[in-house]
């Protein structure tokens, strides 16, 4: 399994203007371009006027500068900032549901050592959810693929800067 840390992974956090197509736009540009993407998140902001797009790319499919500059050319582009792992706080959320009939306790033991929660259960089944930094949720679900996960789901990764650490803001 591929780190999101991983040393070609680059995590950008673009504000957009809060008008609909915008999303669409960004996905297409990639796609017309062949660019990978390994996690996308959008969601408005604290002014209704934007929304801010958290696009984790593979920089080995083109180059970080060449993504940025075709970013730019979509109308709808206010700023673009880099997000490197030590100046930022990354989250994601993932949720699984196990097969937990005859491995229970331990898959409860893993539940509480990584502060996970259930939220369902059956005779057969346990719904789990755990929200972290994203390294921390790749360990949770390869140990939890060793019991049976029948279905899985994650975000993918948000990001915002650290208090007191200033983003790299790239400009056009």
């Amino acid at each position: 399994m591929t780190r999101p840390g991983d040393l070609s992974h680059h995590t950008l956090s673009v504000l957009v203007e809060n008008k609909a197509g915008v999303l669409a736009r960004v996905a297409d540009l990639f796609a017309r371009r062949g660019y990978n993407i390994v996690s996308l998140a959008v969601a408005p902001t604290n002014d209704e006027r934007f929304s801010r797009i958290t696009i984790v790319v593979d920089v080995e499919s083109a180059p970080l500068e060449q993504i940025v500059k075709q970013l730019f050319k979509l109308i709808n582009v206010v700023e673009i900032q880099e997000l490197s792992p030590e100046a930022s706080v990354e989250r994601e959320l993932m949720i699984a549901t196990v097969r937990s009939a005859r491995d229970r306790s331990q898959i409860l033991e893993l539940v509480g050592i990584f502060e996970a929660r259930i939220l369902a259960v059956s005779a057969e089944r346990l719904t789990v959810s755990l929200e972290g930094r994203p390294d921390k949720i790749d360990d949770f679900e390869i140990l939890l693929r060793d019991y049976g996960i029948d279905d899985v789901q994650r975000t993918g990764r948000i990001a915002l800067p650290k208090i007191g650490k200033p983003p790299v803001i790239i400009s056009s």
